[in-house]
């Protein structure tokens, strides 16, 4: 029997109302229509499956990558008071067993399972005898092969179309340009599907680029000045570096733990686990770790190194404020991340098709860090949204970028790439360009060379912000096997020639320490709204180790800063806080209006 939306969305969940885009996807399931759903990080695209699953008759069945992701989600429903249940390999058999009888007599509202057990035989056999309410694939662009997350499980899921053909089916994902898009459709194989398509913006999501100069020193000044007792992640590119920069951070006085595929399954859950439960730990990582990550209170996404495309930056920066609250996507990088990423896609083994794919993914990359223009603007433009304003709440917004005419400079340093043979790094091209002398470049008769010494005018720093920017314009591109030897494109021509005039940004002197800190329940007014937010903190967090659950299962930050501006005296009056359904009205409250009255009556 069907159940009505409205009313379990406010009763399990405790919202008044559904976000415009989910009711219009909800009300399709609810006539059995297919959907592709691609809503940002934090935009609610789960409700827009499991309340439907609860409102018609029978299981939602959730296909999901990651055995933690689906643990996770599960035991935030279970919080919530839905009948949810996942089956992965790391169940011993008689749980198995009492979930799978438990989906066969209708107990279940929800089972999440990974796309390789949903497409072995007892699976298929089990969905058989069931009652299947609908599909939904979670992750979806996990379908693309051009994607950075590729699962080639998924490709086979089409069979739940062929199988269950009137059963709604549901693709769902944060991330993915048109071409994803019209990939995932193609390959699940659902050519009628409606597309419901929200804005990719993530305006709580302040975006900074900065060039390289010390990481780790440009790392502690950020943390310091602006995230002490907040939660985040760092992403390096290897997992050395993650290990050394997790090392650094701890004896920095911080509380940093590292994540990579190198470490046992047990360590990275431990890890994880603690990440999750924690108010201010940093998680140092690879791109192994942040798929399906359900925190919503991460403050921070640190970049140490250059990502591999925009998607990859998009997925990993939205990671960030899933509770909608200020949060940081910070990056640092240098021409040596380029460099690295280049010689990595050109030894990767991939065909030359695949290959052309990853350097045009990683040009877009390079275009978008030296921008001189709001970077919400480009990044929501390369996923097909071109009429954003600028957007305030980025840096070259806040703190627009002064500009230069490097037209002579560019021609000098092209120039040196020529003349020297095409076969060197930018180290040994900014000392002839300086006039350097050194044994090595007499040894090689570059002293000789006409463009040695005409940019003595110029420091090193300079000319390495050129030669930067003229890789990221995709003047002069990085040669893999040559040991980061700079050469030639043919863009560079008119340049050369003199026939058009280039534009660079001026690179920014490093920043002094001083700017705002960024603190648990940002935009409280008053002392006694801060300390009724930690009271509410401390209420939460004891509540969640007595269960051994992470605190936001049981409630969001958002939802105690509802509790902090409504002060709730009555039960009445905390169901009307966005975020406290019935289930967790009668499980909290009385507990956190207790701690309501102590701070207001103290």
């Amino acid at each position: 029997m069907e159940r009505d939306p409205e009313t379990l969305l406010h009763s399990v969940f405790g919202f008044e109302q559904f976000r415009p885009l989910q009711k219009q996807v909800v009300d399709h399931v609810m006539d059995g229509g297919d959907a592709l759903v691609l809503m940002p990080t934090g935009g609610g695209k789960s409700l827009c499956y499991q309340i439907p699953a609860m409102a018609r008759g029978g299981t939602g069945i959730v296909v999901s990558p990651l055995i933690a992701l689906m643990d996770d989600q599960v035991a935030a429903l279970v919080q919530s008071g839905v009948r949810a249940a996942c089956l992965h390999s790391g169940l011993a058999a008689g749980e198995a067993r009492a979930i799978e009888q438990e989906l066969l007599t209708g107990e279940l509202d929800l089972l999440y399972v990974a796309p390789e057990r949903l497409l072995t035989p007892r699976m298929q056999e089990l969905l058989q005898r069931a009652e299947p309410a609908l599909f939904a694939i979670d992750e979806a662009h996990c379908v693309s092969q051009w994607g950075h997350d590729f699962r080639p499980e998924y490709l086979q899921l089409a069979v739940l179309g062929r199988q269950w053909p009137h059963v709604p089916r549901l693709a769902l994902t944060a991330t993915a340009d048109p071409r994803t898009r019209e990939e995932i459709l193609e390959r699940l194989e659902m050519p009628a599907a409606e597309r419901f398509i929200s804005s990719f913006d993530r305006p709580n999501i302040r975006y900074r680029v900065t060039e390289k100069k010390n990481a780790r020193q440009q790392l502690k000044a950020f943390l310091e000045n602006e995230q002490r007792g907040n939660a985040g992640i760092v992403y390096c590119l290897s997992r050395k570096k993650v290990d050394d920069t997790a090392e650094w951070l701890q004896g920095q006085g911080w509380e940093a733990l590292p994540y990579h595929a190198g470490l046992s399954a047990e360590q990275r859950r431990r890890h994880q686990d603690r990440f999750l439960s924690g108010d201010a730990v940093i998680m140092v990582a690879t791109i192994a770790f942040g798929m399906g990550i359900d925190k919503p209170d991460v403050r921070f996404v640190a970049h140490l190194d250059l990502p591999r495309s925009l998607e990859a930056y998009y997925q990993e920066t939205g990671r960030a404020g899933r509770d909608g609250l200020p949060a940081d996507a910070w990056l640092v990088y240098g021409l040596q991340d380029v460099i690295l990423l280049r010689q990595m896609i050109e030894s990767s083994g991939a065909d030359a098709e695949r290959r052309r794919v990853e350097r045009q993914k990683l040009e877009d990359m390079l275009g978008f860090c030296e921008l001189a223009n709001c970077r919400r603007q480009a990044l929501l433009a390369h996923f097909g949204e071109t009429d954003h304003p600028p957007c305030g709440n980025c840096d070259t917004c806040q703190e627009p970028p002064e500009t230069w005419d490097a037209t002579d400079a560019a021609r000098k340093a092209l120039s040196c790439v020529w003349r020297t043979g095409q076969r060197f790094g930018v180290t040994h091209l900014v000392n002839v360009l300086q006039g350097a002398d050194q044994e090595r470049i007499r040894q090689l008769g570059h002293d000789r060379l006409s463009t040695w010494g005409i940019g003595e005018d110029m420091d090193t720093a300079q000319w390495r912000g050129v030669f930067r920017q003229l890789v990221a314009h995709g003047l002069l591109t990085v040669d893999p096997d040559g040991y980061g030897a700079l050469r030639l494109t043919e863009q560079c021509r008119p340049v050369l020639r003199g026939e058009t005039r280039l534009t660079l940004r001026l690179d920014r002197k490093p920043r002094k320490a001083g700017r705002r800190q960024r603190q648990p329940g940002e935009g409280l007014q008053d002392a006694a709204s801060h300390e009724l937010f930690e009271a509410l903190r401390a209420c939460r967090r004891r509540l969640a180790e007595e269960q051994g659950i992470p605190p936001y299962m049981v409630f969001h930050d958002s939802t105690l800063m509802e509790m902090v501006a409504a002060r709730p005296e009555t039960r009445e009056a905390l169901a009307a806080v966005n975020g406290v359904g019935e289930h967790k009205l009668e499980r909290y409250g009385d507990e956190f209006l207790e701690a309501i009255r102590e701070v207001i009556t103290s």
